[in-house]
């Protein structure tokens, strides 16, 4: 006689996923501080890049358009690298990404909409400080034409 499905003895759901966190915690343990690098990396972006926006927020406001809100989003594991630390700026449909990874690189994505193909990229390493800030500007100001554009 064979054996019902039912009488197999399947460990508990829980008992698995904890199985495989510990398996892939300990993976991952090993990129941590270049994690942490990354995480440092982009911080210190999104604090410049808030910083500015909220010079051109005062100005644009003063101008008589107050209207022209940029939003920085918070920092989080980004959405295609899991060794990446990235913040998206954000005006209606218009999206901008920067994302800090571990193996030491900053991409400036974007501008984009939101819905439609990403890109154009452009990479730095995070050495490349003057390089990266000089970029990282121009990144802004294209994102902030193309969302105040009607």
């Amino acid at each position: 006689m064979s054996a019902r499905p039912e009488d197999a003895v399947i460990p508990p759901l829980g008992d698995r996923l904890e199985s495989l966190g510990r398996s892939l915690g300990e993976r991952e343990a090993a990129h941590s501080e270049a994690l942490q690098r990354a995480r440092d990396c982009a911080a210190e972006l999104r604090e410049h890049v808030a910083a500015a926006l909220g010079r051109f927020h005062a100005a644009s406001e003063k101008a008589g358009a107050p209207h022209l809100r940029v939003e920085v989003g918070e920092l989080r594991v980004d959405d295609k690298h899991l060794r990446a630390i990235e913040f998206e700026l954000r005006r209606g449909r218009h999206r901008a990404i920067v994302t800090a990874k571990s193996r030491g690189e900053v991409t400036l994505v974007g501008p984009f909409r939101a819905g439609k193909a990403e890109g154009p990229c452009k990479s730095f390493p995070f050495e490349a400080q003057e390089e990266l800030h000089r970029a990282l500007g121009d990144f802004l100001e294209r994102f902030v034409e193309e969302a105040a554009t009607p």
